[in-house]
């Protein structure tokens, strides 16, 4: 039997297959007590990105009623050695989070290796890719007003407590072009009336809501610190962007449709027949397999990779050396080639076995794939040495 996964074990309590033909991109979901947070994030972690990462925007900003906060009034010049206008000042910082604004820790997917590699994990489940943020709000302050997001989002409570106000959404799945903003009046209008979800957050609960679902947070009693993971769901939309994409990438070497429109025309009315009927049949006709996948490579990064490390083990390497495949890749053949996140690679046919048992992840001996072999994927960053 398949071992559940983070979904299934930390953020939903009715299963992976009711969560996804019932829930998924449907409703908002509140699960109480789904899981203790405090191994990936904590007021600790906060501090420590604050006081001594040397964070830089946009890695971080602030909020207070309703507005984001000039990036001025918490930021400086860091000093000798490190004269960059933009790296947090924790003193300004500290003034305006005890002023009531609210704090947020952007992609901490990049920043924070247990939030890391829980978010590696949630994207290959979900099959979408994931960021992750973190929002500290001082007691009674919220950080924004009533809105929607363009993607889905898992809030995870880690510490304190939060009022969420959730109503159903004035447009159905937004797109990325279609930001809140657009409609303004139409949320706010929506935001008076009767919600669907009107609770108190506390440590350890999630609330799943779909792109599009209005809602608004206000901390109580405490500092609230949540996580959010935004999931920036692949839509039809997308598919159809890489069809269209694809057909006029191959239209180019239709000699028709590089001619030139007749001279004289008033207008394209003529022959907007003829290119709609090449231009649909070009689409019947387009793979976008090898499109998509570059697509979905270019939303993620792979783990992270120490250059050191990585030196010591191509120094080092012979027959009896342990590699696997580096994490996040997304590796995957097309005929003999090899295609990942930081390139690609083409393989013998004597080779291509070898490479073929590397894509389970699993731990392997140099001498049983080919040291010559495994030294080319260590320098191109596609294998890492396993610690013994």
């Amino acid at each position: 039997m398949k071992e559940a996964g983070v979904l299934e074990r930390r953020l939903i309590d009715i299963g992976q297959e009711r969560f996804a033909s019932e829930v998924w991109g449907r409703t908002a979901l509140l699960t109480r007590g789904a899981s203790d947070f405090s191994d990936l994030f904590s007021a600790n972690a906060v501090d420590e990105l604050i006081s001594r990462r040397g964070l830089r925007t946009p890695f971080l900003r602030m909020a207070k009623g309703g507005a984001t906060l000039p990036e001025s009034s918490y930021t400086s010049p860091a000093g000798v050695g490190a004269t960059i206008s933009d790296q947090l000042d924790d003193t300004q910082l500290w003034r305006r989070f005890g002023d009531g604004a609210t704090l947020v820790l952007q992609a901490l997917h990049r920043t924070w290796e247990p939030v890391r590699n829980f978010s590696t994990k949630l994207t290959t489940e979900l099959g979408h890719p994931v960021q992750a943020n973190a929002y500290i709000t001082p007691p009674q302050n919220r950080g924004f007003d009533d809105h929607y997001d363009v993607h889905d989002v898992f809030v995870l409570q880690i510490e304190g407590t939060k009022r969420w106000i959730i109503h159903e959404p004035v447009h159905v799945d937004p797109l990325r072009s279609q930001p809140w903003t657009d409609r303004r009046s139409a949320v706010a209008e929506a935001a008076q009336g009767e919600p669907y979800i009107d609770t108190v957050l506390e440590p350890g609960d999630v609330l799943y809501l779909p792109r599009g679902w209005l809602h608004a947070a206000q901390a109580q009693g405490k500092v609230s610190i949540h996580l959010t993971l935004g999931i920036h769901s692949w839509t039809h939309h997308a598919l159809a962007e890489h069809l269209a994409q694809a057909a006029l990438a191959a239209l180019c070497d239709d000699p028709g449709m590089r001619r030139s429109l007749p001279m004289g025309v008033d207008g394209p009315e003529g022959e907007i027949a003829a290119v709609r009927e090449r231009l649909a049949a070009a689409i019947m006709e387009a793979d976008t397999t090898s499109l998509f996948q570059r697509a979905r490579r270019g939303q993620g990064r792979p783990a992270p990779l120490g250059p050191v490390a990585q030196l010591a083990a191509v120094e080092d390497l012979g027959p009896g050396s342990l590699v696997r495949l580096r994490d996040a890749l997304e590796a995957r053949f097309e005929g003999s080639r090899l295609t990942t996140r930081v390139g690609w690679l083409d393989f013998p046919e004597l080779d291509l076995p070898s490479v073929r048992r590397l894509l389970d992840g699993e731990a392997h001996l140099a001498g049983d794939l080919g040291v010559e072999l495994v030294e080319r994927l260590l320098r191109a960053g596609v294998l890492v040495p396993v610690e013994q």
